[in-house]
């Protein structure tokens, strides 16, 4: 019996410091994958229908944008030019240094070479599920990104805001788990066709 009383006590000291020395492995690990690799983002409102509803839970790439540049057609999550306390998920549109023309549902990209020449192309936007008016011409410049949400009618994009700069870009939309029947890798991803 006088055995016993010890042996529980190091029973529960050596639990103790097994939890204390995983939650600290835990913590090495989930931190910096948090602040540098991955973070999770919820849908919030409708500016992204049809791709994403509201309350879609998705894991935000932080990592790629270090390592290259972001991609016409990227869905990207970023502080709000205006308030950067708050996140939006929009759909890279016009990238730097480009002319950027809406006309009544029609986006057409003029990027113009070192040479003065330009070349244009007409976006092929079939995630587009509603006509909208917009008539406006837009410009970007050295790292700044034009954006809009896929429900333009539905959206406050860069066509009320203006562009988002780099800096301001968390990452892209890289892993969609919730709702469960919509999971996937690179949700919303679009190649544009030329």
């Amino acid at each position: 019996m006088e055995n016993e009383i010890p042996r529980k006590s190091q029973s529960v000291k050596q639990s103790f410091w097994e939890l204390v020395r995983f939650a600290i492995i835990a913590l090495i690990i989930v931190i910096p994958t948090r602040l540098f690799i991955a973070e999770p983002f919820v849908v919030s409102g409708s500016s992204m229908i049809p791709t994403f509803q509201d309350a879609n839970y998705l894991i935000v790439d932080k990592l790629s944008y270090e390592l290259s540049e972001p991609k016409r057609g990227d869905v990207v999550i970023f502080k709000y030019p205006l308030d950067q306390k708050k996140f939006f998920i929009k759909r890279i549109v016009g990238l730097p240094d480009e002319r950027i023309e809406v006309n009544n549902g029609k986006i057409k990209i003029f990027t113009c070479k070192m040479t003065k020449t330009c070349q244009s192309i007409t976006l092929d936007e079939s995630y587009i599920r509603e006509p909208f008016t917009t008539t406006q011409t837009y410009t970007t410049k050295t790292d700044e990104y034009f954006v809009m949400g896929d429900n333009r009618n539905g959206s406050s994009d860069s066509r009320y805001w203006g562009v988002v700069k780099k800096e301001l870009l968390i990452g892209r939309a890289f892993l969609r788990l919730l709702p469960i029947n919509k999971i996937g890798i690179l949700p919303g991803n679009y190649k544009q066709t030329k």
